[in-house]
């Protein structure tokens, strides 16, 4: 993880793995502020891509402290989900660490449990 990604390899489909973690994030109360979709992007524009799609979510009244704290936090929140299915058909599931975000923006650790939050919804939605 030197990068700061957390990859997954989710049971699922890309679609279902997508269909999957929105429901999850509305469930928990999370607002989707976009689901980008690359691959419709791509057709649009006469080329072909498998399925990537970015989902960005997040609660203002968690992040809006954080970026309050650290303003350049506001460059990766809301929480972003890429999710998208190699040339083999496989899907693959990656986002920021935590860690990664706390340190990279240098927040104060009493922030990690609300990173975490988000990454353990994702989490949750894979199982």
């Amino acid at each position: 993880m030197e990068n700061g990604l957390i990859e997954l390899r989710p049971n699922y489909s890309a679609a279902e793995t997508m269909a999957r973690l929105e429901a999850a994030v509305q469930q928990a109360g999370h607002r989707i502020f976009a689901c980008i979709d690359h691959a419709s992007a791509a057709a649009e524009s006469g080329l072909k891509m498998p399925f990537t799609q970015v989902l960005v979510f997040g609660n203002p009244s968690g992040g809006t402290p954080m970026m309050l704290a650290a303003p350049t936090l506001a460059i990766d929140l809301p929480f972003k989900v890429l999710v998208w299915e190699d040339a083999s058909g496989q899907t693959h599931l990656a986002y920021n660490s935590p860690d990664y975000l706390l340190s990279r923006h240098s927040v104060s650790e009493s922030f990690a449990s609300g990173l975490n939050r988000l990454a353990n919804l994702v989490d949750s939605a894979l199982r």
